[in-house]
């Protein structure tokens, strides 16, 4: 063969190889593009059925205002009516702690007007605060408006402290008539492992040094009031935070020492009251020590108060969890390293009753406790490997399994109420998710390889989002892993790189497409979704 015909030769196999190669390229960006489309289009779904529950919920909010209103009108209108009087139109409006205390205070005014709730209750607007404790009452209390807050300011110290208390007795009074709101149940099990592709969002983070002196230990959002966030730390003090600009940024505003009144220890755990006015801690049952503090952020005079239950059920080690239950009668559980599980009722006048719920059922220390909302059950994980469901009103235990290493914690989900999560020490497979109906049986799991070491520590916690679909976890590296239920591989669906240190716990906002995150690098991340 001539050297010309091997040439050619050369030159067509080249040939054939590029447009296999042109052939080759061409597929694999079909395929994403295919992936692209039906990952748009389960968006699409997903959103356009979020849109019709939205309205729904809408058109009931506006329906019970109407008959709220018609009922209203028709009351007033037969009192009017019966003495002859001309029917006036009240306009709604925020109730500042100047018209509470200042020149109308001797004027009639209805009482209804100071108690009737928000249409959304969940999204208050952001209160300017020097970070005093009457300030602090007051957030924590009523919401008021940009032109009464610039009144007070003018005002005398002594009409703002009676202004303060006027609106802690107010909300004192909204919390005995909180009214319970069973949540709705979607069902999010039949979801899981159904999507090839998770879904990913951009992240804008920003830092704010957390004002504590040593390791932060928890994060809590308040329950009522969006705004507000509290952190706790190895200092013993826990800090009060409000978000600012749409979660761009953070205001601190106090400061108050929980150290446990003997041994000064600092809360291991923290939980918000359900009415979202104070904070429950929990500490160790050794040498007789101080086990649950109460935070009361709205007392009246000077800062946010402190005190301390006198019962002490724990008998020894320290108590791993605290856990307010998403049920009618306000109550929380707590689970101690002495393998107990208490359940404390509230009674009248802010005296809470403690009841022992087991104490054998686990070999070794309760890690994590949580409630289901369908019936009272109070799910335990402990370092012994067991998971335990206890009925509260049969007595005994509904559900139980036992898994392949230790549990660090437990979380329900907030949306379908069948479905929980259990925190593992495997490595690689640390969230599980299980069908409290299914007896002993994984649904779905997830996991991350560590980079800083292969240990597994209690202290990393994870936090459900609003709607359920996804969960967030720390790590023993400065990393935060975020999960989608529905993505149908054990990997996270991203991981963000948010701090310079390990991150202990990030919680998603309620209203806001917004992470907060705490670090040992004492610093406070706002992750802007």
């Amino acid at each position: 063969m001539s050297r010309d015909s091997k040439k050619v030769k050369k030159e067509e196999e080249e040939d054939e190889s590029s447009i296999a190669e042109q052939e080759e390229a061409l597929l694999a960006l079909i395929e994403h593009r295919t992936k692209e489309v039906e990952h748009l289009r389960q968006r699409i779904s997903y959103y356009t059925s979020q849109l019709e529950q939205a309205e729904k919920r809408l058109q009931d909010s506006e329906s019970k205002l109407a008959r709220f209103r018609g009922q209203h009108n028709a009351s007033s209108s037969s009192g009017s009516h019966a003495n002859g009087i001309r029917n006036v139109k009240v306009e709604r409006r925020s109730i500042s702690p100047e018209r509470v205390n200042g020149s109308s205070k001797n004027l009639p005014q209805p009482r209804t007007e100071l108690v009737i709730p928000s249409v959304n209750p969940k999204t208050s607007q952001p209160v300017k605060s020097g970070g005093s404790g009457a300030n602090t009452a007051a957030i924590c209390g009523l919401e008021a408006s940009p032109a009464s807050n610039k009144a007070v300011k003018v005002k005398k110290e002594k009409s703002h402290r009676t202004s303060a208390d006027a609106e802690v007795v107010e909300s004192k009074d909204r919390g005995t008539k909180r009214k319970f709101e069973q949540k709705e149940h979607k069902e999010l099990i039949p979801l899981l492992r159904r999507s090839s592709s998770p879904n990913t969002f951009q992240c804008y983070s920003n830092h704010i040094p957390s004002q504590h002196k040593r390791k932060l230990r928890s994060l809590a959002l308040n329950p009522v009031n969006d705004q507000l966030f509290v952190t706790s730390a190895l200092d013993g003090f826990v800090n009060l935070w409000q978000i600012q600009a749409r979660g761009s940024s953070a205001s601190f505003l106090s400061t108050t020492d929980c150290a446990s009144s003997q041994e000064r220890r600092w809360p291991e755990d923290i939980a918000w009251h359900p009415d979202g006015n104070s904070l429950f801690s929990v500490y160790t049952a050794d040498a007789r020590d101080s086990q649950i503090s109460v935070l009361d952020l709205n007392k009246t005079k000077g800062r946010a108060h402190v005190t301390f239950l006198e019962d002490k059920p724990h008998v020894k080690g320290i108590i791993n969890s605290i856990m307010f239950m998403p049920w009618e009668n306000t109550c929380f559980v707590t689970g101690g390293s002495d393998h107990a599980v208490v359940l404390w009722n509230e009674r009248d006048n802010n005296v809470w009753k403690p009841k022992q719920l087991h104490r054998n059922m686990h070999s070794s220390a309760v890690m994590g406790v949580a409630g289901m909302q369908q019936k009272q059950v109070v799910l335990s994980a402990g370092a012994d490997k067991r998971i335990i469901g206890f009925d509260v009103h049969v007595g005994r235990a509904d559900y139980k399994h036992q898994i392949d290493s230790k549990c660090m914690s437990v979380l329900a989900n907030p949306c379908d109420f069948n479905l929980f999560m259990v925190h593992a020490g495997a490595h690689e497979r640390q969230l599980r998710l299980y069908d409290i109906r299914i007896r002993q049986t994984e649904v779905h799991s997830f996991g991350w390889t560590q980079q800083s070491s292969e240990s597994q520590s209690a202290l990393i916690n994870q936090a459900w989002s609003p709607d359920g679909l996804y969960l967030t976890s720390g790590s023993a590296d400065p990393i935060i892993h975020i999960f989608d239920i529905r993505y149908n591989a054990q990997k996270p669906a991203q991981s963000i790189r948010a701090h310079q240190k390990r991150v202990f716990k990030a919680v998603w906002h309620n209203s806001l497409p917004l992470l907060i995150s705490i670090s040992s690098d004492l610093q406070v991340g706002l992750h802007k979704m």
